[in-house]
């Protein structure tokens, strides 16, 4: 049977379809993010605790973007709080633009939808960070690491309310229910291509980014106050390890609901953790930091 290239393509896409990567499985290989040139000006917002008082700092870093990397976290296709789908659903077109021009300056892009891993096994993306040199980390990785009181200080916001059986905390549907079962593939308008790496394991992206030179770590996703901080792979395993962390302020969300302590909108519910995160563990920066090189610094 002849079949002519445009239909050998399409077939070809639509098995990536299924897998949940779109088109995106053709075009990727198995090789290293080659080393490119390029600076990074990356205005950075943090918060000094002196007493009773909280300050704002703000300054202006540059980084090399051959030394950089984001990590996507949890942006899944679906949640047990279908109030926290829709906000991941009206994030992801803009996170995935952020990350286009990131992975064109040269920036390692790892995927990481923790439990849907499994729907990319056999995927060049996955394999990319199966394969990653084995690096012995300094400090041991936690499978999740958990509110450090000799570092940072009271939660901000109650988010260990359930207010059904089985449903998840912090969510703000009028009335939760217990999902069981949900599509934890990655949301379908967030693109997984090229160099990308597919992992939701600490030792594999800590190989990862060691091979690759990566000492910039950028955390996006959800939840801020959950899964960003506390998986083997989020921002107290980074600062445990020495990286170099950051959380991008404008593409992440909270699990908070308005009706818990300390009675504020979901909205404000972010911005407290957000400012914990400040005070306490990195700074935040705004994603379109990451879509621009320095002027004159990529090359001749």
């Amino acid at each position: 049977m002849f079949i002519n290239r445009r239909e050998a393509t399409g077939r070809i896409a639509g098995v990536a379809t299924t897998m949940g990567l779109g088109a995106t499985l053709v075009h990727a290989g198995n090789h290293r993010i080659p080393k490119t040139p390029g600076i990074l000006k990356v205005p950075q917002r943090s918060r000094v605790k002196t007493d009773n008082q909280v300050t704002e700092i703000n300054r202006t870093v540059e980084w090399k973007a051959s030394e950089t990397a984001v990590i996507i976290c949890d942006m899944w296709s679906d949640h047990p709080c279908k109030l926290a789908a829709v906000r991941v659903a009206r994030m992801a077109p803009r996170m995935n633009r952020v990350i286009a021009f990131a992975r064109d300056n040269g920036i390692a892009v790892i995927h990481a939808p923790s439990s849907g891993v499994k729907f990319y096994q056999g995927t060049p993306y996955r394999v990319r960070m199966q394969k990653a040199v084995h690096s012995k980390p300094p400090v041991e990785i936690q499978n999740w690491c958990y509110l450090n009181s000799d570092v940072e200080g009271k939660w901000p916001i109650v988010d260990d309310v359930s207010r059904a059986d089985g449903a998840v905390t912090g969510c703000d549907d009028p009335t939760p229910i217990r999902h069981d079962d949900f599509d934890r593939r990655q949301h379908p308008d967030i693109q997984i291509i090229g160099y990308d790496g597919i992992s939701d394991r600490g030792q594999e992206i800590y190989n990862f980014l060691e091979q690759e030179g990566r000492h910039n770590i950028v955390l996006m996703g959800v939840h801020t106050n959950m899964c960003v901080m506390g998986r083997p792979f989020g921002i107290r395993q980074q600062k445990y390890l020495g990286k170099n962390v950051v959380l991008c302020r404008d593409l992440t969300d909270a699990l908070y609901d308005p009706r818990d302590a300390p009675y504020v909108s979901h909205a404000r519910g972010l911005e407290l953790v957000i400012e914990h995160i400040e005070t306490y563990w990195c700074p935040s920066i705004l994603g379109e930091s990451l879509t621009a090189l320095v002027p004159g610094t990529a090359g001749p």
